[in-house]
């Protein structure tokens, strides 16, 4: 199926709406250079569509799997989004924000633009959507508070939900320089533990949101170890052995996050554009998770949330030295010594 070339209406409503529903990427995508902006800033749009779909809950689990398996169609270019939007928009209900129902709203124009990228990025972007689509949608049949099995299935979890975003940016970024494209066997490979990474720090900080909810996403065997029973949590509740295997869990996310250094510091230092972009997601998930073990009872995701002032002093301090690889590590130790380490063994680390 041959969508219409896109129109200038359309790139200019994909740079409004990124602001209406991500500050953060609405930040961080201007900042890469300009030939991929564009790209980027449709395949976040696309990833934002597909989570909207799993996130709505008052879809049932037969109606997420073929309405994220239908959008999968749709941008590989088999469906007609028109279609899509006719069957979702109307199911759609206040749990999803404004800024979302819009962005289902207009999917036609976020597609046109997608079918507009040449053939490396296209396979990227469906790629990236095909395995989300279906990760999320596993997941969604099994959520509860009980937690996942054990730590592997985190990892796939946060595979599904953000590793196959790194590998997806990898490829575009690989596209788009040659020199990038020399490192790109290690890359795709950080490019996973970057996202879990991000993902982990996410999870952690959102805890007792999620379990408002009916959810969570921590994994059974690090805290049965300690005596816990995910389902038993309240919050609030003093409860060293949670504390414990809170402390494991972040101990875990600051090894995904050192890698996220490694692969920063793989990218040519000259194209501080691309630095920044994961410099300051970086920066960010390190210095929440510093809040997480400041407050490891905490029981409300905004009290772990970062200042803007420290996200001002992020963004100002890695945009200085994007370049240097010998004070960003020195910056990365400084930001996570008081961090705990994890003793579990990579091969569990990445297994999944």
């Amino acid at each position: 199926m041959i969508s219409q070339p896109p129109t200038l209406d359309d790139a200019q409503y994909q740079d409004d709406i990124l602001n209406g529903v991500s500050r953060t990427f609405a930040l961080t995508i201007p900042q890469l250079p300009k030939a991929l902006r564009q790209v980027i800033g449709n395949a976040y749009l696309l990833c934002r569509i597909t989570d909207t779909i799993e996130d709505d809950n008052a879809l049932t689990s037969e109606q997420t799997r073929y309405l994220s398996d239908m959008f999968s169609k749709v941008v590989c270019g088999d469906i007609a989004a028109e279609q899509f939007v006719n069957e979702l928009y109307p199911l759609l209900s206040n749990h999803t924000i404004p800024a979302e129902q819009d962005l289902i709203k207009h999917t036609p124009a976020v597609i046109r633009i997608t079918h507009s990228f040449n053939p490396v990025q296209r396979q990227a972007l469906e790629r990236c959507v095909r395995i989300m689509s279906c990760g999320m949608a596993d997941y969604q049949d099994t959520e509860t508070l009980d937690g996942l099995k054990d730590l592997p299935a985190m990892n796939l979890y946060c595979y599904y939900v953000a590793g196959v975003v790194g590998e997806m940016l990898t490829e575009l970024f690989c596209d788009y320089s040659p020199q990038i494209n020399r490192n790109k066997p290690e890359l795709m490979k950080l490019s996973v533990s970057f996202g879990q990474g991000l993902q982990m720090t996410n999870i952690l900080k959102d805890i007792w949101d999620d379990r408002k909810r009916g959810a969570c996403w921590l994994p059974q065997d690090i805290f049965l170890d300690k005596g816990v029973i995910l389902k038993k949590l309240q919050p609030g509740e003093s409860n060293p052995g949670f504390q414990e295997g809170l402390a494991e869990l972040i101990g875990v996310a600051k090894k995904h996050l050192c890698s996220a250094l490694t692969y920063t510091c793989l990218i040519p230092a000259h194209e501080k554009g691309i630095r920044r972009f994961c410099l300051w997601a970086l920066g960010m998930a390190i210095l929440t998770l510093k809040n997480i073990n400041r407050h490891r009872n905490f029981n409300d995701g905004q009290q772990v949330k970062i200042t803007r002032n420290t996200v001002k002093a992020t963004v100002l301090t890695t945009s200085i030295f994007a370049g240097n690889d010998w004070i960003l590590n020195r910056l990365f130790n400084a930001a996570s010594r008081q961090l705990p380490d994890t003793a579990i063994s990579d091969e569990l680390l990445f297994k999944r």
